[in-house]
């Protein structure tokens, strides 16, 4: 195995461009690729989110939206395999005319750069059947790469199992939380899902392909089922009791969309492409990339075990990567206005401000373990209720958590805000992502000064319009139980932590 420090390459590394390197899949790829001796570089709309990734260092980072040709073309110069884990999945109705005009991009942008090759991860194409949107694009956007004059590999697979990727998301909480299920006719339909270790090995075999391969390759595990077996054998795998599965025909996609946007922490909007896909055939037609990439000895992963794997993941809080690592469609991206003067328009700010005699340090634990199962320190039920609301309205609510329980990389989704800066030990500012009239951050400063420890909370709001200033206003009188509950029920936290770890140390001594 080559070293992944850029020091020793193997003869036939290459390489390799990884759009999509903030999702799901491109998150996990990149360290595939460097363990296997390539060199690795990222294209990203923001890379200051990818600075606290393990392999931050060992990439190269080029800055580029997927929509943008001049910038795409200085992404692909002097590359020899292109990742496109580009995909506009929950941006609305006009999602297919994205994935198109991104597709095309990329498409020109390999061809003129001479781009050696292509490596697509689309969806299933089942033949005589009409495809689900979502699906549809994947195969459009599958023809023009393959029509771009560039050697292009399309690995076309099902439902990917793994921790933190949206379908096994979906799976989970479905099973785990209904132990009766009313289920629409979708959950009959033929599947055949892969585990993402095998998904990843295939991407990487992808990238030393002879140069004549130019085709589509299916993808999948060893098991075909319906979704109504997955959930049945997810039960047993996790020690649950057989579901009751009661099938009532008259539930259409976008319902169902909503009741699992109701059930599972993937909203709605990425739901509903997920579930009207579900309606489809997803049954490996061939096996031929097994003459490029070899199946592992062992074989390919099975159903039950990539379930067991994936949860053991969740359990041992080890997962890599979640479908809510890419950024939430929508999402804003203006910089913080950082002056409370500031020239720009209308800007609310509520500071509270509170001293301790816990350490800095204390604190700090307290702060970066925010939000997920924690909470947020004040008011849980007005918490809950808002996350409700935004869940009501196509956001993300709070169901989103947490990758980590201790630890955050500015990135990372936090329930319905996204870490958009963060210095360890002093400063943790999170964005906004819930749907409202405005933009806004909540920010946390831990402070000290002639032996104490300050702990200064912010929220600032930007309002849109009328509505947006009508809404801060009518916040106003929650700001206290909510915003000044929380900063003194997190100092109150630290010292508590503090005083438990000093009665656990005297205990020791004695």
């Amino acid at each position: 195995m080559a070293e992944t420090d850029g020091t020793t390459r193997t003869p036939t590394a290459k390489t390799c461009l990884v759009t999509g390197a903030t999702g799901y899949i491109g998150g996990r790829l990149v360290p595939e690729l460097l363990a296997a001796g390539h060199r690795v570089r990222v294209m990203t709309r923001s890379p200051e989110r990818l600075r606290d990734h393990p392999w931050a260092g060992q990439v190269e980072v080029a800055r580029a939206d997927a929509g943008d040709a001049t910038a795409v073309a200085a992404a692909c110069a002097g590359v020899d395999v292109v990742y496109y884990l580009v995909h506009a999945l929950g941006t609305g109705k006009e999602f297919e005319e994205t994935d198109r005009r991104t597709a095309r991009v990329m498409a020109q942008a390999a061809r003129e750069a001479g781009v050696g090759r292509l490596v697509y991860l689309g969806g299933m194409e089942p033949e005589d059947e009409e495809l689900s949107p979502h699906l549809r694009s994947r195969a459009e956007v599958a023809e023009i790469l393959l029509h771009s004059g560039v050697a292009t590999v399309v690995l076309r697979a099902a439902v990917v199992l793994g921790s933190g990727s949206a379908s096994f998301e979906m799976l989970r909480y479905l099973t785990e939380r209904l132990p009766v299920m009313v289920t629409p006719r979708w959950v009959h339909s033929r599947i055949q899902p892969i585990a993402i270790r095998d998904v990843l090995r295939y991407l990487v075999g992808c990238a030393t392909l002879p140069a004549d391969v130019h085709r589509c390759f299916d993808i999948g595990g060893p098991d075909v089922m319906t979704y109504l077996d997955m959930m049945q054998r997810f039960a047993a795998v996790a020690g649950l009791p057989r579901r009751r599965i009661l099938p009532v025909p008259v539930l259409s996609p976008g319902l169902s969309s909503h009741w699992v946007g109701i059930v599972t922490p993937v909203p709605a909007s990425i739901a509903r492409p997920l579930v009207e896909s579900l309606r489809n055939t997803v049954v490996c037609a061939e096996h031929d990339i097994a003459q490029y990439v070899p199946d592992p000895p062992e074989g390919l992963l099975g159903f039950d075990e990539a379930v067991r794997l994936a949860i053991q993941r969740v359990k041992d809080q080890t997962v890599a990567t979640r479908w809510s690592s890419a950024s939430t469609p929508g999402a804003p991206s203006d910089p913080l206005p950082t002056d409370p003067h500031w020239a720009g328009g209308t800007l609310f700010v509520d500071e509270k401000t509170r001293e301790t005699a816990a350490s800095p340090q204390a604190v700090w634990r307290v702060v970066e373990g925010i939000g997920g199962e924690t909470g947020w320190y004040s008011f849980p039920l007005a918490w809950e209720v808002r996350g409700w609301m935004d869940r009501a309205v196509g956001g993300v609510g709070l169901r989103r958590g947490r990758r980590s329980p201790s630890d955050l990389y500015v990135g990372d989704a936090l329930d319905f805000w996204r870490v958009e800066e963060l210095e360890e030990g002093r400063l943790l500012r999170l964005r906004a992502e819930m749907r409202l009239p405005g933009l806004a951050w909540l920010e946390f400063h831990v402070e000290q000064e002639h032996g104490r420890t300050r702990l200064r909370q912010r929220a600032t709001f930007k309002p849109t319009g009328l509505f947006g200033t009508l809404y801060w206003w009518v916040l106003v009188p929650f700001h206290g139980p909510i915003f000044g509950g929380m900063v003194r029920n997190i100092c109150r936290a630290a010292e508590e932590g503090t005083a438990a770890a000093v009665g656990e140390r005297r205990a020791r001594a004695a």
